[in-house]
């Protein structure tokens, strides 16, 4: 076990992220002395593979940090009950009517001055209860408790979209940290420090292989090599699962079908899952993904989705696993017919079915009917699905929600969800408990969060996005947590306890949500970004006019999908009577939800008194105006305790990207509506930017215009180029704004392919310089572009510069690849305004 025992190492260097919520620093600015410690650990199982062990070094090394004070661990103790997995501080008797409520993998934690006991059902169960102690240590919480904590719910999963190449599907945060080339790496230690992490927001289970799979992974060596994985993933308690390829009896087993009903497919499957359980003997289960976007699956066949995932049941419940099938399932769709809407696509599929599951089968159901958007309904195939096991599919990589370079905190988002009320046979139905198997009665139930950590220090690529999977974990063990509550308890144990800290990253993370559906797409008109592309950047056109069913449906004059029974594509009849006679009412529908649900026109009257136009107007300029404000929030943390040089600065520097990222989606979609409206905004604002200085209007030498498409992700819909790939352009202009101190901004476009560098001045005297390589060098994670657009705008700034009017700004661009130095406009910006 050398793997587990190098985790356990203080972290002693730069503060780079990979230690997450896990530092167990000294702690700080406490306003209480160091409570009274045990003097050993007694953790009843010296099996380096148990979680009982894995708990105790954990402890160890956890005092240790926070402490400086080193305990010895041993393996036996005379009046230790061993009926239960055990890790015990003190010779002190069990409670044992406290032990009886205890259900799989909860604890009971008993904390009285200097004995401590933690009892767990199972031996992960002693883990967490450990992980629970450590982290009210490191935050400062010495308070005598006695507690039993129980799961809400058995199913507490995470999902890796990891191929076997080593690239992640949606991944922002680097490399996969399980495969390359085609194999398992052979270096594991990263996964064990996942599973770590994992193990410690209580996360029992990781789908390791992407939803769209390869047959390859169920290849003999590479099984072997999952079975490594597995290895180093059970001493912290989490299990492994695998993503099922539903042709892998044509592509690997040398069958002519992959029918579930055919024998030999069958016994296809039988056969692989006893050679996965020969070397894995604790493996959890599968995911399966068919009959969506191209999949293949049971339809093919003419076979019911039940009688596909039957299959894998079937053959897995003999080894006590579990299947998780996606109820993403859909058809491309014409947009023309009016009735046709993707929203349906899921209750269409499996409510017929309710019932013909096999009691091992969950069917793992996205948020909201589309796709991670901003903000969508609760999906109404929770309300359809009344004899079958359900979980929700979250997700915490950020697809169509900033790709981890925007703060956006989620849990708010599914909260949303998790609270709404889908009123079933007209009683309370709320969505957390009906995954939980409460309101039906099922027996098994929980959720999956598609994470996308990868080889990045930071494992999601930004520091402030790990509150996400944090989060995701405190919530699967326990629903009825509060989001605000959550996060505070993360920015503690990442940062420090400091005031200031947590009240300052609490008001950045709570109001990130708000402003990015403000800024990116809202009153239910889905996220605007380019769905045929990278999910990223804005692109309202990609929307309509394809077959993918995310659409808007606007015009000139109208928006919205008309998703009613009276009028429309019937979706909202999915509802159970009550939320349907809201969302069927144009007057009813809450307005964050109308152009979901309704085809309006722009001038439609909301609840808030405002036209829809005028909304969008006011929305995108707050949402930019708040993504704004948290530079300076963020700056203000510098120097205080917790923020250590290395994190501000990297954290800092995608404040800077979002703000001005904020900006291109705020101008693109206020200028796509206002151009296909042709309706003002009440405010002035849109197309209005007295501070700007476009490109194509300064002197050019080596430059030439460029019209970009969409046209609306560029000021004024043109950008500069340089004339050829070698060729140094160069835009100048003679300052005709007022003498003063200005914030000096340049957008640009950062493509995929080469790396520009510019150059700016006054009078020939150098501002700043800097190189247009935040996609090439991973100093971002979202997806890149090879095209001047949405996804490639980004501004760079320089602060506080003295500007005499009549003064010579020039910018020098130097191309480099594909990349032709490309600058949209240069704004000069008066203290405190924002463009």
């Amino acid at each position: 076990m050398l793997v587990s025992l190098l985790l356990f190492l203080p972290a002693v260097l730069a503060e780079n992220g990979r230690q997450a919520w896990l530092r167990y620093a000294p702690l700080t600015g406490s306003k209480t002395g160091p409570p009274a410690l045990p003097q050993s650990i007694i953790a009843l199982n010296a099996t380096q593979s148990s979680p009982v062990f894995t708990a105790g070094q954990e402890l160890q090394n956890g005092i240790s940090g926070i402490f400086n004070k080193h305990l010895t661990v041993s393996s036996s103790h005379s009046s230790a009950s061993h009926a239960w997995s055990l890790v015990q501080r003190h010779s002190s008797r069990t409670h044992s009517e406290r032990l009886l409520e205890l259900e799989v993998d909860g604890f009971w934690l008993n904390v009285k001055g200097s004995a401590v006991q933690i009892v767990g059902q199972s031996d992960r169960g002693a883990l967490y209860g450990a992980f629970e102690y450590l982290s009210m240590l490191a935050r400062g919480n010495f308070s005598d408790v006695q507690l039993v904590s129980n799961p809400a719910a058995p199913v507490r999963w995470v999902n890796q979209w990891d191929n076997m190449d080593g690239s992640i599907t949606r991944g922002f945060g680097g490399a996969s940290i399980f495969f390359d080339n085609g194999v398992i790496v052979s270096d594991l230690t990263r996964a064990a420090e996942y599973a770590r992490l994992l193990s410690s927001i209580r996360i029992n289970a990781v789908v390791v292989n992407d939803v769209n799979a390869n047959f390859t992974t169920i290849q003999p060596g590479n099984l072997q090599g999952i079975g490594r994985i597995a290895d180093v993933f059970r001493p912290y308690g989490v299990q492994v699962a695998l993503a099922l390829d539903f042709a892998s009896p044509m592509e690997f087993g040398n069958l002519t079908t992959y029918d579930p009903l055919d024998p030999g497919v069958i016994q296809f499957w039988d056969d692989i899952t006893e050679n996965i359980y020969d070397i894995i003997p604790d493996f959890a289960g599968y995911l399966v993904k068919a009959d969506s976007e191209g999949t293949p699956g049971p339809l093919m066949y003419n076979r019911t989705l039940a009688q596909g995932a039957n299959v894998f049941a079937k053959a897995i419940e003999p080894f006590g696993g579990i299947v998780m099938y996606r109820a993403f399932v859909y058809n491309l769709l014409d947009e023309s017919v009016w009735t046709a809407d993707r929203a349906k696509a899921a209750v269409d599929f499996f409510q017929p079915l309710d019932g013909q599951f096999l009691d091992n089968v969950i069917i793992q159901i996205k948020y909201g009917p589309i796709d991670f958007q901003v903000r969508e309904p609760a999906h109404p195939l929770f309300a359809n699905l009344l004899n079958t096991n359900v979980a929700l599919e979250l997700q915490v990589a950020q697809e169509y929600l900033g790709q981890q370079c925007h703060l956006v905190y989620l849990p708010p988002l599914w909260d949303t969800v998790l609270n709404f009320d889908l009123r079933v046979n007209n009683e309370t139905s709320l969505v957390k408990d009906i995954i939980t198997g409460k309101r039906f009665n099922r027996t098994l139930g929980g959720s999956a969060a598609v994470v996308n950590v990868g080889a990045n220090d930071t494992w999601l690529g930004s520091h402030l996005a790990m509150s996400n999977l944090y989060a995701y974990g405190r919530l699967a063990w326990d629903w009825s947590l509060q989001p605000d509550d959550i996060l505070k308890d993360w920015i503690q144990l990442t940062f420090s306890q400091d005031k200031t800290v947590v009240d300052t990253i609490t008001q950045m993370s709570m109001a990130s949500w708000p402003a990015y559906e403000n800024y990116s797409g809202n009153l239910g008109e889905q996220t605007l970004n380019d769905i045929l592309y990278t999910h990223f950047g804005p692109n309202p056109q990609t929307l309509d006019n394809t077959p993918w069913g995310q659409w808007t449906r606007a015009d000139h004059t109208t928006i919205g999908m008309d998703r009613t029974v009276s009028n429309g594509t019937g979706y909202s009849g999915q509802y159970p009577p009550e939320v349907f006679e809201v969302y069927e009412s144009l007057e009813k529908t809450p307005d964050d939800l109308v152009l979901w649900f309704h085809h309006v026109n722009y001038t439609h009257l909301l609840h808030s008194g405002k036209t829809v136009i005028q909304h969008f107007y006011d929305a995108h300029y707050e949402g930019a105006k708040t993504a704004w404000s948290f530079v300076p929030m963020w700056e203000s943390l510098k120097g205080r305790p917790g923020i250590d040089e290395e994190r501000f600065e990297d954290v800092l520097f995608r404040q800077n990207f979002q703000a001005g990222h904020s900006i291109v989606w705020r101008d693109a979609i206020v200028n796509f509506y206002h151009n296909i409206s042709g309706i003002r905004d009440d405010a002035g604002r849109v197309g209005n930017h007295p501070w700007r200085i476009e490109a194509e209007s300064m002197e050019l030498d080596g430059y030439e215009l460029y019209t970009v498409s969409p046209f609306e992700t560029a000021s004024n819909f043109t950008a500069i180029v340089t004339s050829t790939n070698s060729t140094t352009g160069t835009a100048s202009t003679r300052i005709s704004f007022p003498s003063g101190k200005y914030d000096i901004g340049i957008n640009y476009f950062d493509m995929y392919g080469g790396n520009s560098t510019y150059t700016v001045s006054l009078n020939n005297k150098t501002v700043g310089q800097w190189e247009g390589n935040i996609v090439d060098i991973g100093k971002l994670g979202h997806t890149p572009s090879i095209y001047l657009d949405g996804h490639s705008a980004t501004r760079m700034t320089f602060k506080g510069v003295q500007v005499k009017k009549g003064d010579v700004l020039k910018v020098v661009g130097n191309p480099s690849g594909v990349e032709p130095a490309p600058l949209d406009y240069v704004v000069l910006l008066p203290q405190g305004v924002i463009d």
